[in-house]
């Protein structure tokens, strides 16, 4: 894909405790590691067969005091970080990390939607940086969920700024679950968060081959299964929590499926979104 704009391209775990955090999903994930440490800023990269999935960075204790959780991010790809700026602004948005380079390497913001959840814009300064990973890789993403306040005004928003399209929908008995196409494809969903969950806030789905087995190394080393390994179009899902506390989830794909979300989309729309029961 040449044009990246409005695809994720990369994925950063915060964490207050990076030797720990690090040990726990190369267990889980069988992620290998590597040091790109930067002077004052240590930095950690997860690999897969030697490419590059996602980075580990400390969580300051000041940001810590001032509520600040451990928690993975996304990066989205756009061709002119402060023009984007700008829309996210003139469309309720917030910016936490105003335009900012790292010399020879991005230009990125922290922003967040007006409903408060948060993501990281960025334009590589390599365009080998800026193409998206295949959403069916062992180890890398598969999936994207928006667990919104207002799913419906929140689409708006991303259509406004990154030109998502709407794709397959479920209205079911726990609402409007909605896909979203980037590019042409499927890369995730959103829907209305449950009362219980105090903040809107992204989602991110790890592919790995055996969810259940996934699971138990989950458990073992320390981290909570919130819900799951549960059935859902194409294969099996569990949403988790590492031992500091960030979410995750785990999709594992069957072999007969064409990908993770989108055989379920294209074949049965009407499964989707009836996984969660908090």
């Amino acid at each position: 894909m040449t044009n990246s704009h409005g695809r994720f391209v990369w994925y950063e775990l915060m964490t207050p405790d990076i030797e720990a955090a690090t040990a726990f999903y190369v267990n889980v994930l069988g992620w290998g590691t590597r040091d790109a440490s930067m002077p004052k800023l240590a930095y950690t990269l997860f690999t897969v067969g030697g490419a590059s999935v996602g980075g580990l960075i400390n969580l300051p204790e000041d940001a810590r005091k001032t509520g600040a959780e451990p928690r993975w991010i996304g990066y989205v790809s756009v061709d002119d970080v402060d023009a984007t700026v700008d829309r996210i602004k003139q469309h309720g948005g917030a910016v936490h990390v105003p335009p900012t380079d790292i010399p020879n390497v991005s230009r990125f913001s922290v922003v967040a939607d007006p409903q408060m959840a948060t993501l990281v814009l960025v334009k590589w300064r390599s365009p080998d940086q800026q193409r998206a990973a295949e959403l069916d890789e062992l180890g890398h993403v598969g999936w994207h969920e928006l667990l919104a306040a207002d799913w419906d005004n929140a689409f708006a928003f991303y259509r406004e700024i990154f030109g998502w399209q709407k794709a397959a929908a479920d209205i079911g008995p726990m609402g409007t679950y909605q896909l979203f196409s980037a590019g042409g494809q499927t890369i995730g969903g959103m829907f209305n968060k449950p009362p219980t969950v105090p903040v809107a806030f992204w989602l991110y789905y790890f592919n790995i081959g055996d969810v259940d087995a996934a699971a138990e190394r989950v458990k073992a080393a320390g981290g909570q299964i919130l819900e799951g390994p549960t059935e859902v179009p194409g294969g099996r899902v569990a949403r988790c929590t590492d031992p500091q506390g960030a979410m995750f989830a785990l999709i594992g794909k069957r072999s007969e499926a064409v990908g993770y979300f989108e055989r379920g989309a294209t074949h049965d729309p009407d499964t989707r979104g009836r996984r969660w029961s908090w």
